[in-house]
């Protein structure tokens, strides 16, 4: 099998995956998983379409991440990884969607208004 890749975003966050065969190892911008992202519960969104399918030691994991923070970043790379686990696959598309692990999430930061301190947040109101 040849090497897979695949595109995952979530906010600001931009995850570019490389899925070969192998033994399990995820490679995240050189440094190893439990390295990159220290946080459990991180390390469990980015392996979710694995477990889903259960192939968690049959691939082996090259990402790399740019831009936004750990949450956004974890969640790109899970998008991604679903993703490049469709391209080997089309079958398994159905239980990943199950699971929410295909769809792109549209939000992101709403942008701030002009006259505001924030997108939405006013200044104090003085009546008098």
């Amino acid at each position: 099998m040849e090497v897979v890749n695949a595109i995952g975003r979530r906010k600001a966050a931009v995850a570019r995956v490389y899925v070969s065969e192998g033994t399990g190892n995820i490679t995240i911008n050189k440094r190893d998983l439990a390295n990159y992202f220290p946080s459990p519960i991180l390390q469990f969104v980015v392996k979710q379409p694995l477990e889903k399918l259960n192939v968690t030691g049959q691939y082996d994991i090259k990402i790399n991440l740019q831009g936004g923070g750990f949450k956004g970043q974890s969640e790109a790379a899970r998008l991604g990884i679903a993703r490049a686990l469709v391209k080997i696959n089309p079958e398994d598309k159905a239980a990943l969607r199950a699971e929410g692990f295909i769809t792109r999430d549209p939000r992101s930061v709403e942008r701030k208004k002009p006259g505001r301190p924030k997108a939405r947040k006013r200044f104090q109101f003085s009546k008098r």
